[in-house]
């Protein structure tokens, strides 16, 4: 009846259909690896983001390391801009719309600065590739409440004269003479006291898990699928084998009813809407 299934043929079939369910279960456990660390992203936004915040203590919450379950975390900063060696980080898109992030060192009282995100400024319409302006940070000492990020890997790309294409911190810290912290920077969320004008703030990240979820159940599910696609295949095939060689089962056809003839003069009588 299903010999034929190790035929050569079916058996390359099955072969395939192995290897594509295997892919899709593959794909579908990407899909919830990806899931969890959006989720293990979320629970740090939610856990840190709107933490109160900390005051920086040299060598306990500094930014020399990143501890990832600290990311987002608020920490409070006093010193001093150094606006000579402020820049700008290109390709930094916000709502859909491309431009670039400032970033600006703090020199703290101990002597060490750290890198301070002060926000987003659209393509400017003066100059091709550049902002407009920059706005100017507050003079003189200022408290700085930033949350920590940590910094970016090195990219293949270049950038025009006073702006930079990643926020790679040891390539920032060749840039001053002064030591800067090098293993995370912060996301300006307060100064005080506050500059006239300030680059458009960072919005709170998503902390939507996004589609990954449903995405994996359809993967597992095309994985099920292949095999009933194979099995249905398999069927067709021994009903035809069946057919050609003489041993398909005939079934019985139903012979209908005949009318009674109550059943004959009713509809005799309502055909000629006597009734």
């Amino acid at each position: 009846m299903y010999r034929f299934l190790f035929s050569a043929q079916w058996m390359g079939w099955l072969a395939m259909v192995i290897v594509l369910a295997a892919g899709c279960v593959g794909l579908g456990r990407w899909q919830l690896e990806r899931r969890e660390a959006v989720v293990e992203d979320i629970r740090r936004i939610e856990a840190n983001y709107d933490a109160a915040p900390e005051r920086y203590v040299p060598g306990v919450n500094d930014f020399d390391s990143f501890d990832p379950t600290r990311e987002w975390t608020p920490i409070t900063f006093t010193g001093t801009y150094d606006v000579a060696n402020q820049t700008v980080a290109r390709n930094r898109p916000l709502n859909g719309q491309p431009g670039y992030e400032v970033l600006t060192p703090l020199k703290l009282e101990d002597g060490t600065a750290v890198i301070i995100d002060r926000g987003w400024l659209p393509i400017g319409n003066a100059k091709p590739g550049r902002p407009d302006e920059i706005p100017a940070p507050p003079a003189g000492q200022v408290e700085v409440t930033a949350r920590m990020k940590p910094g970016e890997p090195t990219v293949n790309r270049g950038a025009p004269e006073g702006q930079i294409a990643s926020i790679n911190l040891p390539a920032l810290a060749e840039r001053v003479d002064y030591p800067l912290q090098g293993a995370a920077y912060g996301l300006l969320a307060l100064e005080q006291p506050a500059a006239a004008q300030t680059p458009v703030a960072a919005p709170k990240p998503s902390v939507d898990e996004g589609p990954h979820l449903s995405y994996s159940l359809q993967w597992f599910a095309f994985g099920v699928l292949v095999f009933i696609g194979l099995g249905y295949a398999a069927r067709q095939q021994r009903r035809i084998n069946a057919e050609q060689d003489g041993t398909a089962v005939n079934r019985p056809v139903r012979q209908r009813r005949r009318p009674s003839s109550e059943e004959e003069e009713d509809a005799i009588l309502d055909s000629q809407g006597v009734r």
